[in-house]
């Protein structure tokens, strides 16, 4: 009976009752039996209603543990789902490495104390652009210099080129590699019939002929932009100079092309001026690695009637809309032509940017500039002979080579280790190799 009362205060409460009014009853055996009968279904009732109870709580208790098992398992099941596809931890791993090998992360764990001294070593780099700048400005005073002890050299060149002078036997002494053919060259020379030579005696060759043309023709970069109506024009050009800025003038080289008499146009000396900059930039100083081309001037060209290359002239038809009439005009379009050279491209002074392709334009109209500074000018006769234009591709060549070889040391390496790593299997054939 005790445990029935646990679950119900109903019963105990009215058990209470009972025994209060029939306390003097107790010796009367059919009270008590109808007490007994009353009591026992009042506390079977209690004790059903708190089993019930209680299983309900258990049963609640019981489906919420195994929906939270169920739960926990599904979880656990996706999770090694996620963990056995290969794609997933590839590419967790790579987030995990750029993360540890980002150095702005490294440099973000750093103490504050710590990044306050690299802000110092930044002021300190930034310093040292400004004297690489300022040594930069000296090294063009020294271009300056050395053009004028070069120049007399160009003067003379201009003249055996242009057969203005004929060198001494001294000054065309010259032991080439090969002088043992050139010598059997002339020996079978001697033998031509003595008509031939009459006539080669005859012809009266000045200079050397087409010098600065068969440059253009043997340089790639300089022949992509000559046109076959262009020839005739360049094969009156007598001589190229490179002009540097003035002391106190902004830094700038100027390109100097003279041509003789044609009947193209009036010019003798057409100029192409390269407008240069040695300073850091204020918003990236960080990126400066030396003087930069930052704009470029032409020059007018005083095309003879009928003559000018960079137009050409084509006729276009035209209908009026009300009468149906039909006319034909002629306009002028721009032509493809070495001489747009002198006519390029403006950078825009109020900071607007160019479209991609008058970017690339502009940066290949840098390149050929530099490359007639730095390699055409100086080195002419190596151009004309095509020995300058072996020399880049030998050097090109080799360092394929040398990358061959790297190649080759690697994979030997590769080898070596896969014999001597015990784990690896001996049974992979040799060829199969990870792709």
């Amino acid at each position: 009976m005790r445990d029935g009362f646990l679950g119900g205060g109903a019963a105990r409460v009215s058990l209470r009752g009972v025994w209060r009014c029939w306390g003097d009853a107790a010796r009367a055996g059919t009270e008590r039996k109808t007490l007994k009968r009353q009591t026992g279904l009042k506390v079977d009732t209690g004790r059903q209603m708190a089993d019930n109870s209680s299983s309900k709580a258990e049963d609640t208790a019981s489906d919420s543990v195994e929906a939270a098992k169920n739960a926990s398992d599904k979880k656990e099941k996706l999770a090694d789902q996620v963990m056995q596809n290969p794609q997933v931890l590839a590419a967790l791993q790579e987030r995990l490495d750029n993360t540890a090998l980002t150095p702005s992360s490294y440099i973000e764990t750093l103490p504050k104390a710590v990044k306050r001294r690299i802000d110092a070593l930044k002021q300190l780099q930034v310093k040292c652009a400004h004297i690489e700048a300022k040594f930069y400005e000296e090294v063009h005073d020294l271009e300056r210099k050395y053009a004028a002890l070069y120049q007399p050299l160009f003067d003379k060149r201009r003249e055996f080129i242009n057969g203005e002078a004929e060198p001494t036997d001294a000054e065309s002494e010259w032991h080439s590699e090969n002088e043992e053919e050139e010598k059997l060259a002339g020996d079978l020379k001697n033998v031509v019939v003595i008509e031939e030579k009459a006539e080669a005696e005859e012809i009266n060759v000045k200079g050397i002929p087409d010098f600065w043309f068969t440059i253009f023709r043997n340089v790639d970069m300089l022949s992509e932009l000559v046109q076959e109506y262009d020839e005739p024009i360049l094969k009156h050009l007598q001589d190229i100079k490179v002009k540097f800025s003035e002391p106190g003038q902004p830094m700038s080289f100027s390109l100097e092309f003279h041509f003789g008499p044609n009947d193209y146009f009036s010019n003798t000396v057409l100029t192409k001026t390269y407008k240069m900059k040695s300073e850091p930039d204020k918003t990236d100083p960080f990126s400066f690695e030396g003087p930069e081309i930052v704009d470029c001037d032409g020059c007018t060209i005083d095309w003879k009637k009928g003559k000018n290359v960079t137009v050409k002239t084509i006729k276009k038809k035209q209908k009026h809309k009300g009468r149906g009439t039909v006319r034909t005009i002629t306009k002028q379009v721009p032509n493809d032509s070495f001489f747009n050279f002198f006519n390029p491209i403006k950078v825009s002074g109020d900071g607007e940017s160019l479209d991609e392709d008058s970017e690339f334009t502009l940066a290949a109209d840098f390149e050929i500039g530099h490359f007639f500074r730095e390699r055409i000018v100086p080195r002419a006769v190596l151009y004309f002979t095509g020995e300058a234009i072996e020399d880049d591709d030998n050097f090109e060549e080799g360092e394929e080579g040398e990358e061959e070889e790297l190649e080759g040391e690697e994979e030997g390496e590769e080898e070596e280790d896969a014999e001597s790593d015990p784990k690896k299997d001996s049974s992979q054939p040799a060829e199969c190799k990870q792709q």
